[in-house]
């Protein structure tokens, strides 16, 4: 069995107040993450090893975007996310 049929995925957007490196200003961005939640319960096809491996297995969140463009109409440069974390755990 693959991970996926462990998880139910949807996306979604979280608020982030980051600074643009290349004129220092702040501002809230949006950005979007992918929300992987445990299902409640493991298809009927699964073995002994994925019991296992659901056992294990948490809700998380991954970040889509890599790169946002500055808000400011004098810059609009693009910046990498540094500041967020790559992998968050709901649990």
């Amino acid at each position: 069995m693959e991970e996926r049929e462990f998880f139910d995925e949807r996306s979604d957007k979280k608020p982030a107040n980051l600074n643009c490196p290349h004129c220092h200003q702040s501002a809230e961005y949006e950005i979007n993450w992918l929300v992987r939640t445990k299902k409640r319960s493991l298809p009927p096809r699964a073995d002994d090893r994925d019991r296992a491996r659901f056992a294990k297995a948490r809700s998380y969140m991954v970040r889509k975007d890599d790169v946002l463009m500055c808000k400011n109409l004098r810059c609009r440069k693009r910046f990498e996310i540094t500041s967020v974390q790559s992998v968050v755990s709901l649990d």
